[in-house]
């Protein structure tokens, strides 16, 4: 078996305390099941403040990236970020990260398939929900922005945390999942997504 097809990609997938507390599991789970992906693994908890840390660091590029990327965002809409620095930024976030995190039951999940990361990070939307497009999770169910965060000074409520890259998703689940969680099978629908004979279906 080639395990080094796209179909064996996997992403990981937390649904944050607010996705939880507003009910929306079964949604969030049927807008990935609907594109094709294949639920590999999934576990509830409620994550210490230290694992929400780890989370966020396994990159030690997170910090700057981050800070970064928040920035730019101010600045694109015309405002002023609290601070100018972007390490001074994503350390202010993280520790509103922590707190939001760890406040009440999550949801870990490991979505498999082909381009799993992009088609995860696609329908999941931008991570701040004012500017994710309609028909994202994000863009549909969720008012939050930036600003507003920073003004009642708390993390940006989004649902949902999406691996954003190959390597952040291998490196994300392996701090999640221990291997034996993770389970491989095979779905009826997987010969119509991926087999290239499809002969068997004329009787």
């Amino acid at each position: 078996m080639n395990h080094s097809h796209p179909r064996y990609e996997r992403t990981l997938v937390i649904i944050k305390p607010d996705g939880v507390q507003r009910s929306l599991i079964g949604e969030v789970i049927r807008r990935y099941e609907r594109s094709g992906l294949k639920l590999a693994a999934m576990k509830m908890l409620i994550p210490t403040p230290d694992m929400v840390e780890t989370h966020y660091t396994l990159d030690p590029e997170w910090k700057l990236k981050t800070g970064e990327k928040n920035l730019k965002a101010y600045r694109d809409k015309g405002l002023k970020p609290p601070h100018d620095d972007p390490i001074a930024q994503s350390n202010m976030i993280l520790a509103k990260l922590k707190k939001y995190m760890a406040s009440g039951p999550v949801v870990a999940m490991v979505w498999q398939g082909a381009h799993a990361v992009a088609i995860v990070r696609k329908l999941t939307g931008g991570t701040e929900p004012l500017m994710s497009d309609v028909g994202t999770i994000r863009g549909d169910y969720v008012l939050d922005s930036y600003k507003m965060a920073d003004d009642d000074l708390r993390a940006i409520r989004n649902i949902v945390h999406a691996s954003g890259s190959v390597k952040e998703a291998e490196d994300e689940i392996g701090y999640w999942f221990k291997k034996d969680e993770i389970l491989s099978y095979r779905l009826l629908v997987d010969q119509m997504l991926y087999d290239t004979d499809l002969e068997n279906f004329i009787e």
